[in-house]
């Protein structure tokens, strides 16, 4: 395949893209180096630093990463030439905002993630649909489009009756952060643009991704990905190993019973290239739920304090969130097509904390701090 990543220089888009370059694709870059721009403004880091998205290019193909703002007035036009000039088959969409809590940080930042996100996708959409509706759109969503309904979640549609009518629509969204929002957004335009112009499009609605190490991180010093443990880019169980490794308190927000969808970043790398392998019809709109179980905000902490020690305490949730609530969600495409999942268990955490313990002079501890109010 002729693959084109946007947000190559990401946490999972430099992963993708030594992992399919490895199996003898073509891959070709594209990222703006954004997030680095906002870590710079926020004053945060990965725990250990990572190759300059310049250099990125030739350790893949002797292809030059394309530096491109995607939701910028001259980024349809570059697409294009891209798309066309590359004879680009599947397009794999990372290249968005990724924060809740940086959306929710003030109105600013609110507008820049729904206008990068949203218009990016937007300029992808029409993009593809000049040069070739039939190249395949693999776009990452987030679980976190469907919030904590207190009824099973599918994998993207509903069959309802109504009054006696049957329909299948797109199941109901009710996200909890304005990235979020902006997720949901991109779903709804990507779905009408599979009915309006038969484009093929593959929805993968993502849950947690843990750990850094891949097959393809191990082929040298340059190959890795990153890992963050601040409140704005980090993840909760990130924060809790950083936290356990440095004989921190881990600190639960508010009762620790919400309930999310985790993955290894190794099943997010599978499932990607099953999505592209198994691609969506034309005027498909393909939704598959990417993750591998499911875990409480409790479970992980205790999960951490049994594989690598530490106590946990309960802070005041700095979110508006159900803290206790039904949570089951269907994961069942992937697994029915091949996937066979790494399970999140001590071993893993272990690992994690092995690979990040050398890198432990590096943390900033106010970092660590919830910083962003949903109700500011």
């Amino acid at each position: 395949m002729n693959i084109l990543i946007l947000g190559a220089d990401g946490y999972l888009g430099w992963p993708t893209a030594l992992f399919f370059e490895q199996r003898g694709h073509n891959v070709y870059l594209v990222d703006d180096c954004s997030k680095r721009e906002l870590e710079l403004e926020l004053g945060v880091s990965p725990i250990a630093p990572i190759v300059d998205f310049s250099d990125r290019g030739w350790l893949l193909t002797n292809d030059h990463p394309y530096h491109i703002d995607l939701a910028s007035d001259g980024a349809y036009d570059i697409l294009v030439s891209i798309l066309a000039g590359r004879e680009i088959d599947t397009v794999i969409h990372y290249a968005e905002q990724p924060s809740a809590p940086y959306s929710m940080r003030s109105r600013n930042a609110c507008i820049a993630t729904q206008q990068r996100n949203i218009i990016g996708t937007l300029n992808l959409m029409f993009a593809v649909r000049h040069v070739n509706p039939d190249i395949h759109i693999i776009k990452l969503g987030t679980m976190g489009e469907y919030g904590t309904p207190n009824i099973d979640i599918e994998e993207g549609w509903l069959d309802v009756e109504h009054n006696g009518r049957k329909d299948r629509v797109l199941y109901p969204k009710k996200p909890g952060s304005f990235y979020h929002l902006s997720k949901v957004a991109d779903s709804n335009n990507l779905e009408f643009a599979t009915r309006c112009w038969g484009l093929r499009v593959t929805d993968l609605n993502q849950g947690i991704v843990y750990g850094t190490s891949t097959g393809e991180s191990k082929l040298g010093t340059d190959c890795g990905t990153s890992f963050h443990y601040d409140e704005t880019f980090g993840t909760v169980l990130n924060r809790f190993i950083v936290q356990s490794l440095l004989k921190q308190y881990l600190s639960v927000y508010g009762v620790g019973g919400q309930t999310r969808g985790f993955l290894d970043i190794r099943d997010t790398l599978r499932c990607v290239e099953i999505a592209a392998n198994i691609k969506a019809e034309p005027g498909e709109f393909r939704v598959r739920n990417q993750f591998t179980s499911q875990w409480s905000v409790n479970g992980l902490a205790s999960l951490v304090t049994t594989s690598i020690g530490g106590k946990i305490y309960h802070h005041d949730n700095p979110r508006v969130e159900e803290e206790e609530h039904y949570y089951n969600a269907k994961n069942d495409s992937f697994l029915l097509d091949g996937l066979d999942p790494y399970p999140l268990n001590s071993v893993q955490v272990a690992n994690m904390a092995t690979n990040i313990e050398p890198y432990l002079d590096n943390v900033n501890l106010e970092w660590l701090k919830p910083r962003t109010l949903w109700r500011q």
